[in-house]
């Protein structure tokens, strides 16, 4: 079975990522919170490293509990960056705080956060590979950064939207990129 090429095989972690959730579309605001959480402190690392430790963040994050997230304070912060099983970042700590405040800012106004990302493609899958930028991924880039959100650069956003479906990226030998289309 083809899969894509920059997959490392003797990771059962990524091959189960790639295979079972990535480019899967996602439509449930805790998995979108989720995932924009993991896209921000892979800034300037791999994507593997952060998804070695997903489930250190998962428990360090109140399992991704934006609700939670939003009203950290200094205390948790430095709990956070004592942490070692995570990315120690203070700025992308603070981010991520930050970040869950304008999320349910932006549930609030679209209903929900999903509503808001799938408004940009009108609900369809964008299909293409090669890229790690595009005109969607700097437009929705632009509105966040408006909105106040942080790390979330351009880059970032395009392979958070290949994350989460929005952008279909599965090379063309890769068995999944046959099922998907």
């Amino acid at each position: 079975m083809q899969r894509c090429s920059w997959l490392n095989l003797n990771n059962p972690l990524y091959v189960k990522y790639h295979d079972e959730e990535w480019g899967v579309p996602v439509y449930d605001d805790h998995k979108l919170f989720e995932m924009l959480l993991l896209e921000s402190f892979q800034a300037g690392l791999s994507w593997e490293c952060v998804l070695n430790k997903r489930e250190a963040f998962k428990k360090a994050f109140d399992n991704y509990n934006y609700k939670k997230i939003k009203d950290y304070n200094e205390e948790k912060h430095k709990e956070l960056m004592n942490n070692k099983n995570i990315i120690r970042n203070k700025r992308k700590i603070s981010a991520t705080i930050k970040n869950a405040k304008i999320f349910m800012e932006i549930q609030k106004e679209y209903n929900s956060f999903s509503n808001y990302l799938w408004h940009f493609t009108n609900n369809k899958i964008i299909y293409e590979t090669g890229k790690t930028t595009s005109n969607l991924s700097d437009q929705i880039s632009k509105d966040l950064k408006k909105r106040g959100m942080s790390f979330v650069g351009t880059t970032i956003i395009y392979s958070y939207l290949q994350a989460i479906g929005m952008i279909n990226s599965h090379e063309e030998n890769c068995y999944l990129y046959k099922e998907s289309k």
